[in-house]
């Protein structure tokens, strides 16, 4: 099997990838149209129908009918899940319920209006990656999207229709769609804008004048036609490349046009494109990298024409082959290309023997069903060496002059072993030297050694000698075999490491980009990553890298990497800003600003520019063709992974900012009611004590002052509890550790909690001889009397509490446990987060003491733990180090006796 007819191994792991992902993944299914009221949700709601009337789970999850009756029929059967509602400053709005849907898991989901923003609360910022929730949950989905809100469409739409679009999905989330297009003539369209089926009236006479122009309608449903047909054309090609069918399927036109460091290649692009445009055609632009090294003239010339080439809109693709015709045909086929461009034949034609043939006769032999154009291109350059011998042979100088070395040290050994052997003998000596110099030389530097090789064996050895005569015919087959098969071998092996030298440089940029990718994967944070880009740049490209960020989402001025290998000064920042807002590489070895010490490359991913990378050379020679292939691929990754890095980070902010607001509404609420309560008790009492007269009993007045006093202490252990939570979570608790009795520490927490333990039978468990323990007395005291306090809140009046203490091990375990209802299920893993109350709890409590038992516990190394017991209630177990006590002094010592 030959290398052109072999496999492609990608995209046979890209097929095998993509039939597993789509045998677990859902599948996404999109009704698109070219403007609002073309029918996209009846259409959407008729399929639906289908797919229930065929047995299938279908569900709408969220569907917008505008009210229109002849689509609301159609929801007539579907089963509805609810809308979930967002409260946004004071509007409430209705949202898709992600999570009843998940839950509900049918087969398949209806989910209008694809591009939507989703309100603030959202698990997600985008409904599009609610869809993709979906999906990777095997739910399958139908949804609607117009076709301005296509992310790569988006800019053509603001320029046709002067309106901007806010809202759009990623082309990425339409590759593995499939696409039904809604298709209604402008005409139409605006009659049913005009019969109000579309908007109400007074909007429908404006949109008529703005959006709903009859051109511009005519404009997007170009677009949307253009879209579907591409989307089909990418199916094609995956469908071609993933079973290696022999193309080109001739559904649509694409063309490939071949660059080349020559100066015909900026015609040839640009006649490429004008052809494009009249087929209406993508087109790409294709360089086979034969091995051979490039002079810094060629590069910047091939850089050039590439540059040009993505500039007129191609897709521009690189790969490495020694046969041009061969690589060509290969990236045709697996493109689906329909039409290949090539310049006329120009040269001298006795060199296409030097090359193996004619390279236009071969490819139209090969080419099969692709057409071939034969173009005459023009140079705007004018070279001062029409013909570089350079070019036929790769070799430099020094190559030949190492060539003709070998020959004359072959010719002078055959001189010594003449008076030994015979001349045909001789010959292999000088095979000898041909083949050893296809190791090291090119291919010009070996033809010459082969021609030089048989004609000194000619005019030196063959009768009669020193002539170029060759009197047997013999003698002549001889010498004529000896140059071929010299010739033959030393091409052969140039080849053979022309093929080395690929695969190794292919090897080590691959190496190279799958250690950055590793590391920065392994990256933690933004800052981390940052370090990994700027020394794997550096390393790599023998370069200075630097990194210029924007803050504040862009609206501020880029800031350079405190950590990077060059100082960006003011002028080389103001080059990094025109790439950064231009999106264009600018500075060194660009047409932009090139005189700046560096080159700027912008950051780019989906949603824009994240930043900008500049590089340093260390020396003056050009990055070669390779060296900026590798150069794009890892700025590409870079700028994905820190768009990630930065939305991960923007959506961690996100849920501290969602917890922040759900603990201060917590806390406000909580507070407000336990400070309300006491206030309330004290201002009732107070103004009762104020309004008796002289002569009211002494019991009366006692009464009130205790209600005073009680609301007093309860208002007292809140503030307490908030400044003991703010101490913990602003790291300023300091435990003093010293030696404690626990025996003494339960009897002063019972005593402090006797009047709230007063309605219940409590008892105390002490086990004897007790070790002394290091804890703070004042800390372990506070947090005891919270477990108690909660056990009185919490369990019936006249019920047991036991408090108990004792020694299991290195550890001193104190427990509190109630004969109450015990732990609820469906909370007991958040029973020490902070405002946390379980359902069915009393009112009144902040939800703050058992959060503060725990920080007061693990601030002196200890554990608590919570469990329901088996006899009911809960039972809470703290459990300190014991530690070595210290020694205890005799009391009589020998100096007082």
């Amino acid at each position: 099997m030959s290398d052109a007819d072999r496999p492609n191994p990608d995209a046979l792991l890209r097929s095998i990838q993509r039939e597993e992902t789509a045998s677990t993944r859902g599948k996404l299914k999109v009704f698109l149209g070219m403007a609002p009221g073309v029918g996209k949700t009846y259409a959407m709601l008729e399929a639906a129908q289908r797919e229930l009337k065929a047995g299938r789970d279908v569900v709408i999850g969220y569907v917008e009918t505008h009210g229109r009756k002849e689509t609301d029929s159609l929801t007539q059967g579907l089963p509805l899940i609810p809308r979930r509602s967002i409260d946004h400053r004071g509007i409430v709005l209705t949202e898709l319920d992600l999570d009843a849907t998940l839950a509900r898991r049918p087969q398949l989901a209806l989910v209008d209006e694809l591009a939507h923003t989703n309100a603030n609360g959202s698990r997600h910022p985008k409904r599009y990656q609610d869809v993709l929730e979906l999906l990777d949950a095997g739910i399958d989905v139908f949804t609607t999207l117009n076709v301005q809100h296509v992310e790569s469409r988006a800019e053509i739409v603001r320029e046709v229709t002067g309106a901007t679009i806010h809202e759009t999905v990623p082309d990425s989330v339409l590759d593995q769609a499939e696409i039904e297009l809604v298709d209604l003539p402008p005409g139409e369209l605006l009659q049913r804008l005009a019969a109000g089926k579309v908007y109400v009236p007074d909007r429908a006479q404006a949109a008529t004048q703005n959006f709903f122009r009859n051109g511009n309608l005519t404009a997007l449903r170009e677009l949307a036609l253009r879209v579907a047909a591409e989307h089909v054309g990418q199916n094609v090609r995956d469908y071609l490349q993933a079973r290696q069918i022999a193309g080109p399927w001739k559904t649509g036109q694409r063309l490939l046009v071949a660059i080349s460091p020559s100066p015909l290649s900026e015609s040839m692009s640009r006649w490429t494109r004008r052809l494009a445009d009249n087929l209406q055609a993508p087109w790409l632009a294709v360089y086979v990298d034969r091995g051979r090294p490039l002079s810094e003239e060629e590069q910047a010339r091939l850089q050039k024409n590439l540059t040009l080439a993505r500039e007129l809109g191609a897709e521009v693709v690189t790969t490495t082959d020694q046969d041009v015709v061969r690589a060509l045909l290969r990236i045709a086929r697996q493109h689906n290309v329909t039409q290949i461009v090539v310049g006329k034949p120009a040269g001298w034609r006795a060199l296409d023997l030097l090359r193996g043939g004619s390279m236009l006769s071969r490819l139209i032999r090969e080419s099969g069903g692709i057409d071939v154009y034969c173009v005459r291109a023009e140079s705007t350059e004018v070279s001062p060496h029409p013909v570089q011998f350079s070019r036929i042979s790769s070799s430099s100088p020094r190559q030949y002059w190492s060539a003709l070395g070998v020959v004359a040290m072959a010719t002078g050994f055959n001189l010594i072993l003449a008076q030994w052997t015979g001349y045909h003998a001789l010959s292999l000596f000088y095979l000898l030297g041909v083949v050893g110099l296809g190791l090291f030389v090119g291919r010009g530097a070996v033809l010459l050694g082969a021609a030089s090789s048989a004609l000194l064996w000619n005019f030196l050895f063959v009768p009669p000698r020193f002539t170029f005569h060759i009197a047997s015919l013999h003698d002549a087959l001889m010498c004529g075999v000896l140059f071929v098969v010299a010739l033959a071998m030393g091409q052969l092996t140039a080849r053979i490491r022309a093929q080395q030298a690929a695969e190794r440089e292919r090897e080590e940029r691959a190496t190279a980009l799958y250690l950055l990718t590793r590391e920065l994967a392994e990256a933690k944070d933004l800052a981390q990553l940052l370090s990994v880009v700027v020394r794997q740049l550096g390393n790599t490209f023998h370069a200075e890298a630097a990194l210029l960020l924007p803050e504040n989402d862009g609206r501020e001025p880029l800031t350079p990497y405190p950590f990077s290998t060059f100082d960006v000064t003011e002028k080389e920042e103001s080059v990094a800003t025109w790439a950064y807002k231009n999106r264009k590489p600018a500075g060194r070895d660009t047409d932009t600003l090139p005189s700046s010490q560096a080159l700027y490359l912008p950051l780019l991913t989906s949603t824009g520019c994240v930043g900008v990378v500049g590089l340093k050379p260390r020396s003056a020679n050009r990055w070669s063709l390779q060296e900026r292939n590798l150069l794009d691929n890892f700025i590409r990754q870079i700028a994905l992974v820190i768009d990630r890095q930065r939305l991960s980070d923007a959506e961690q902010e996100a849920k501290l900012i969602a917890e922040s607001e759900r603990l201060g509404k917590a806390l406000l609420n909580s507070v407000s009611h336990e400070l309300r309560t006491p206030i309330a008790a004290i201002t009732t009492a107070a103004t009762s004590l104020a309004d008796l007269s002289t002569d009211v009993t002494t019991q009366l007045r006692r009464g009130l002052i205790d209600e005073v006093v009680e609301a007093s202490q309860r208002l007292n252990r809140l503030v307490g509890n908030l400044l003991d939570i703010t101490r913990l979570e602003s790291g300023h608790v300091k435990p003093k550790m010293e030696w404690c009795d626990a025996g003494d520490l339960i009897q002063v927490s019972l005593q402090r909690t006797a009047h709230q333990l007063r309605q219940h039978r409590v008892s105390s468990k002490v086990e004897a001889r007790l070790p002394l323990v290091r804890m703070d007395f004042v800390l372990m005291e506070q947090a005891l009397n919270n477990l108690l306090s909660n056990a009185a809140v919490h369990t019936p009046v006249g019920t047991a509490i036991e408090i108990s203490a004792r020694v299991d091990g290195p550890e001193l375990v104190l427990s509190v446990a109630d004969n109450g209802r015990g732990l609820p299920a469906e909370g007991a893993e958040r029973i020490f987060d902070k405002f946390f109350r379980g359902p069915g709890a009393p009112t009144g409590g902040s939800g703050l003491g058992l959060s503060i038992v725990k920080g007061f516990v693990e601030a002196q190394g200890g554990k608590i733990s919570a469990r329901n017991r088996e006899q009911g209630g809960a039972e809470f177990v703290i459990r300190l180090p014991v530690g070595q006590p210290p020694p205890v002094a005799d009391e009589a010592s020998p100096e007082m006796s």
